[in-house]
């Protein structure tokens, strides 16, 4: 069975028709190798801000999370540390029933300054952003709103003259818009799900096609396919500036991931909340007898799983 699994799959994806098409916002976008560009080595001495987010749930119900968020920035300039930025807050998102809509509203409590509004994050159980299918969303969900409007708060205050932001600049919640667009934020997604007509990873077939080593693909508007490692065995999603790739091809030199910047992997170890971390913030909040009922509401899968 495993043997006629693996040889259907390779069957699927080892596909590469001549002509083939990008799916991308509801259109169809024809391939063509003129759409390639190098990336030329090009010495700048802009200063450039990798940034990233890390969250944790501490504890949870039904009706209320409680979360620890840390968003990190990082300025480089000739491949050099400057300046970092670290910003760590805590978020509790509780349920309230406005007029006839559950809606969920949160307080921050930061460990320095503030630099997002709770009325930012007042939503809907049911706004279509966070709800999973036909169910309203869980208040935990909020955690993720608090973190990229951080991010994004972050990267609009830190004093760089470039900024890499993990991820794509596509809006997801209604209140991104406060933060975007901004000349200044370029980003790059570790990963991508766009596909061509044949059902083909695009990034891969792009890498396959061409004969560049290290190439940007124009896709639409801001969007770009990139390569920023001839050795890189990853491609890309970029959006943003293309004129920022040299830097952050000199950038993506390192051998732990050839390919991908050295500035978002820093950005993201020290954004990161450890599991050392959380357990010890777990420890603090779990000796409260008043708050231990309300977690046998969601904890039951938890108690099975350490059965086994």
């Amino acid at each position: 069975m495993f043997s006629q699994i693996i040889s259907e799959l390779k069957q699927k994806i080892g596909q590469f028709p001549e002509k083939d098409q990008i799916m991308f916002n509801n259109r169809l976008i024809d391939i063509s190798q003129d759409k390639f560009q190098p990336i030329l080595p090009l010495k700048s001495s802009s200063t450039i801000a990798f940034v990233d987010g890390g969250q944790a749930e501490i504890i949870s119900a039904s009706n209320f999370s409680l979360s620890f968020i840390r968003v990190f920035a990082q300025v480089f300039q000739n491949n050099q540390k400057k300046k970092s930025y670290r910003h760590e807050f805590y978020l509790l998102t509780t349920a309230k029933l406005i007029g006839k809509e559950l809606m969920y509203e949160s307080k921050i409590y930061p460990l320095n300054e503030k630099l997002i509004e709770e009325e930012e994050l007042l939503i809907s159980s049911t706004d279509p952003s966070i709800k999973i299918g036909f169910k309203p969303a869980s208040c935990s969900q909020v955690a993720n709103i608090a973190r990229r409007l951080t991010e994004l708060a972050l990267a609009k205050k830190v004093n760089a003259e470039l900024i890499l932001l993990d991820g794509t600049l596509e809006p997801t919640y209604y209140s991104e818009k406060n933060y975007l667009p901004n000349p200044k934020f370029n980003s790059l997604a570790k990963t991508s799900h766009l596909l061509t007509v044949s059902g083909n990873s695009l990034g891969q077939l792009l890498n396959k096609i061409t004969y560049l080593g290290t190439w940007y693909y124009h896709l639409e508007g801001q969007t770009y396919f990139v390569k920023l490692h001839p050795r890189a065995k990853h491609v890309f999603r970029f959006e943003g500036n293309p004129e920022i790739l040299p830097t952050l091809m000199e950038n993506s030199q390192d051998g732990l991931f050839l390919g991908y910047p050295y500035g978002l992997i820093f950005a993201d170890k020290f954004a990161r909340v450890s599991n050392q971390e959380l357990n010890s913030l777990k420890t603090r909040f779990l000796l409260n007898k008043e708050i231990q009922p309300y977690l046998n509401d969601t904890n039951a899968h938890k108690i099975l799983d350490q059965m086994n």
